[in-house]
């Protein structure tokens, strides 16, 4: 048996190999129920608040308890994190002999057949498509993995990735011509000899529900499945539990038979002309919409004869082109494939236009250049159910926010884990000294159109007495640019010079950089900044919250479950809606105290939580810092913290004033 406890220790070889390891007793009580789950094959449900260390917590027992383990991470960022920085240091502390692999989803590696399309294809829309594609094919010459996160000289978001790399739908798989080269399979066949294979979340429902990218063979053999950020899991397995069909597919299938065409039926003009036709078609059903964005019930487009014709023009394109492409499927695999998605994908139509299913919610996603039909499950509890109960294999799911005041049905009710043992950890940050909880009295409420601009007027005096060093968080993109705007015009009226970062100017990650390096700036964000981010130290002292996080009522997913807890006599507010936006909003809490020196207040914005006799229960539901309705008492706090750097964390202002 391994003696955690030892391991654990203040001299033990954690606090020789990590610098600043300090023991945490709640670490080694989590790391035990972790390895007991391992040991049982039973499944864990693992709530451990920020600075208990989760992550040392449970990768200890997962590398010396043995057998083959699934790391599932919630973005990308944390699955290098893992892979690069966490799991070599606890190996090499404890010795252990362990391989571990790193599996991204097929789009983030380089794909030789379609980097070769793209390169003998002379319609490459800009000069910088043209040169970022050289410099890929460069890259793939010299790279030993074919990460794209590896090609510094493109970046990420550039178009021209998508030319460069496969889908589930356009891959040919074994009758690839550069099957044996594949970046992709290369990556699978590391992973399936690991001891350990890190993955996200996207990738494992992917590849658990369409059985494509590995997981399918990985999953039979592994012993242990450990989800981190696992409050993620409901909304992305309602995702990948769904069915989903594109324009940006259907046009992506016509340009890859355009492709596919010049290079083995360049004879066969019918076959452009239908990929022209599906394109225009795809082109044309978006423009039945005028908005920009939005989720729509498919129960309010019946009688719109717009949409309804712009879908059966769609489907007729579909099904012309599948015909054409059946004609010449023969003269080479792109063009087998080419049909084989066609056939699909007008599969995928027909179900979604036709007849009505009670277990799932049919709805219209809109893009700023495309729309996607959805058909999405009212529950996936059941079908993960399934998913657990099929092989004997311990199922742990870890985060800082699963429960609401310790009640973790909700989160097991969404999973199907009903059976699972529970378990919390508090932080082991000192909240009653570190944090402010400022709750103000007298705000509109949340839905009135005074709410953003008095959100906005409370918090400046925080601002200043915090000189800058602030997240002014919004549930909702329009709130967010609305703040937005007053926050400059009043930092120009002051005659403030506080950075101001705004979701949208940059990547997360850059912005991120930015705001610490600037050490006074302040971060005016919507979903993005809620969760995953981690700021230390006095770049960040005030976070602000303009209202409760609850998901907007019109959401099609949302008001049908809604609607089908109802019609069974439940709360859905209770049971659903609260819960839910209590998760959420510990996380957007949870950025404020990340180490155990930092301090500072989070003012949350909405008068429900002293009106409403809910508001209690999502108070007592974050952490235990001491609670005031007084602006003095907030700015007080703020401006007695200790500082290193007074020049650099004020702006040139006025005296703070409050009313």
């Amino acid at each position: 048996m391994v003696d955690l406890d030892a391991i654990y220790s203040a001299r033990g070889p954690l606090a020789r190999a990590v610098k600043g390891f300090r023991a945490r007793p709640f670490q080694v009580e989590m790391a035990r129920a972790v390895a007991e789950a391992i040991e049982g094959k039973n499944v864990l449900v693992a709530e451990a608040g920020t600075g208990t260390g989760k992550t040392f917590a449970y990768l200890v027992p997962a590398l010396l308890t043995g057998g083959k383990v699934i790391l599932s991470t919630g973005t990308k960022t944390l699955q290098d994190q893992l892979f690069d920085r966490d799991i070599p240091t606890v190996r090499a502390a404890l010795g252990a002999p362990v391989t571990v692999a790193l599996l991204k989803g097929r789009a983030n590696y380089v794909c030789h057949y379609h980097l070769e399309r793209a390169l003998q294809d002379a319609w490459l829309p800009t000069r910088d498509d043209a040169r970022h594609l050289s410099e890929i094919e460069r890259f793939a010459r010299n790279s030993s993995t074919g990460d794209r996160a590896d090609c510094a000289a493109v970046p990420e978001y550039a178009g021209i990735w998508s030319h460069a790399t496969s889908t589930r739908d356009n891959c040919l798989g074994s009758k690839c011509p550069h099957y044996d080269a594949c970046f992709v399979m290369k990556a699978r066949r590391e992973a399936l000899a690991a001891d350990v294979v890190v993955v996200n979340h996207h990738l494992f429902f992917a590849d658990l529900v369409l059985r494509d990218e590995g997981a399918a063979e990985l999953l039979p053999a592994c012993n242990t499945v450990i989800f981190d950020e696992a409050h993620q899991l409901p909304e992305t397995a309602s995702l990948f539990f769904s069915e989903s069909v594109s324009t940006s597919q259907l046009i992506d299938l016509a340009r890859d038979t355009r492709l596919e065409g010049a290079a083995a039926a360049k004879d066969y003009a019918p076959l452009p002309e239908a990929a022209r036709e599906l394109e225009r078609a795809a082109r044309d059903l978006r423009l039945t919409f005028t908005e920009d964005s939005g989720r729509i019930p498919a129960r309010t487009l019946d009688g719109d004869a717009g949409f309804e014709a712009g879908l059966a023009a769609a489907l007729g394109a579909l099904d012309t082109l599948a015909s054409e492409l059946k004609k010449q499927a023969e003269r080479s695999e792109g063009l087998m494939g080419c049909w084989q998605r066609a056939l699909s994908f007008a599969e995928q139509l027909e179900r979604w236009r036709s007849g009505v299913d009670e277990a799932r919610v049919k709805w219209v996603e809109l893009f700023g250049h495309a729309l996607r039909l959805h058909s999405t499950p009212l529950s996936i509890a059941e079908i993960f159910r399934g998913q657990v109960d099929d092989h004997a294999r311990a199922w742990i799911f870890t985060s800082a926010t699963l429960s609401v005041n310790r009640d973790f049905s909700h989160y097991c009710g969404q999973m199907g884990l009903a059976d699972a043992r529970t378990a919390s950890w508090d932080s082991p940050f000192d909240y009653a000294n570190q944090g402010l909880l400022y709750v103000p009295r007298g705000l509109p409420e949340p839905n009135t159109p005074e709410h953003t601009e008095a959100v906005i007027e409370a918090a400046l005096p925080l601002i200043e007495a915090a000189g800058g060093c602030a997240f002014v968080l919004f549930t909702s993109l329009r709130a967010m640019r609305r703040g937005r705007e007053l926050i400059e015009r009043a930092f120009a009226e002051r005659g403030w010079n506080y950075p101001l970062l705004v979701q949208g100017d940059g990547s997360r990650s850059e912005m991120l950089v930015r705001f610490r390096d600037l050490g006074n700036a302040v971060l005016v964000g919507s979903q993005s900044f809620w969760e995953g981010v981690d700021v230390r130290g006095e770049a960040l002292s005030l976070v602000v919250i303009d209202k409760l996080p609850f998901a907007p009522p019109d959401d099609p997913v949302l008001a049908a479950r809604i609607e089908k807890m109802s019609r069974e006599g439940r709360s859905a507010f209770l049971e659903y809606q609260l819960p839910e936006a209590v998760i959420t909003l510990k996380q957007g809490a949870g950025r404020l105290i990340r180490d155990e020196t930092d301090r500072g207040v989070l003012m949350l914005c909405d008068p429900r939580l002293l009106s409403r006799g809910y508001g209690k229960r999502v108070l007592a539901s974050l952490p235990p810092m001491k609670l005031t309705h007084h602006a003095g008492e907030a700015i007080e706090f703020l401006s007695a913290r200790p500082t290193s750097r007074p020049s650099a964390r004020r702006a040139k202002a006025p005296p703070a004033t409050t009313r």
